[in-house]
């Protein structure tokens, strides 16, 4: 198996060398991420500049862009031959309900989608500066893979996958959700720049509006691996019929 995988929080980060570490054990793999933190990038590609790529010496790549700028450029020009998979992550913090619409670590995943590969996106649910159990995460991706090649992915599905920040002897299992949903964001913190100038930090993401059973929310809080299956066709589509009406 060949398996490429980037992230958002940047060719370094912990999270995608500790996923590194253990997919080597299985699989060819082809690290190709951003060359610094891009979180909340979403699907952004850059039109507007050239983009660099640059090899480092354990042969891992990183791109002067945005995830999916990475998953672009390697399937579309890098790689001499597609991977099997493409796995984004693992992500230090959670993806979960609103937060996918905004995340790079699921827009990365989403780009392999849309490039024809099947996609996960898997993140720790933690702060920062307390994700301590990547190790734990980069299991979870191992045994769905493991799944995945008895079971493969629909045409259309990206896994989007939360593990909670705890051993692996204490997780209780995987289980199959929906994404929840978050109260409104807290107000951007406003502040003053050493000429004087307000300058605004975008405020912390709302907390669980919807964490009810069978959500990404309840799952992980309750020490279960979330595991949702996402896909990219926005259309509401219950509101076809009313909204023709409404157009005549």
């Amino acid at each position: 198996m060949k398996i490429l995988l980037s992230n958002d929080d940047g060719v370094n980060a912990p999270g995608l060398q500790a996923l590194r570490e253990r997919m080597v054990q299985r699989a060819e793999v082809v690290v190709v991420a951003p060359d610094r933190n891009r979180s909340g990038a979403s699907n952004s590609l850059t039109l507007e500049h050239p983009l660099h790529l640059f090899t480092h010496e354990n042969g891992d790549y990183s791109v002067d862009g945005t995830p999916t700028d990475s998953v672009h450029l390697a399937l579309t020009g890098l790689l001499d031959e597609d991977p099997e998979i493409v796995i984004s992550g693992i992500n230090a913090g959670a993806n979960m309900a609103d937060d996918v619409l905004y995340s790079g670590t699921v827009a990365a995943a989403m780009e392999g989608r849309f490039l024809g590969l099947p996609a996960i996106a898997v993140s720790l649910v933690c702060r920062e500066d307390r994700c301590h159990h990547f190790d734990s995460a980069a299991i979870a991706v191992e045994k769905i893979l493991a799944r995945l090649e008895q079971h493969p992915l629909g045409p259309e599905t990206i896994l989007n996958v939360n593990v909670p920040n705890l051993p692996w002897e204490e997780i209780r299992g995987f289980r199959a959700t929906r994404l929840g949903r978050r109260h409104r964001s807290e107000p951007v913190v406003r502040m003053k720049d050493p000429r004087g100038k307000d300058i605004y930090w975008v405020g912390a993401a709302g907390k669980a509006e919807d964490g009810e059973e069978g959500t990404d929310f309840h799952a992980v809080e309750n020490g279960w691996i979330s595991v949702t299956p996402i896909h990219t066709d926005l259309t509401q589509r219950s509101m076809i019929d009313g909204m023709e009406q409404w157009l005549s």
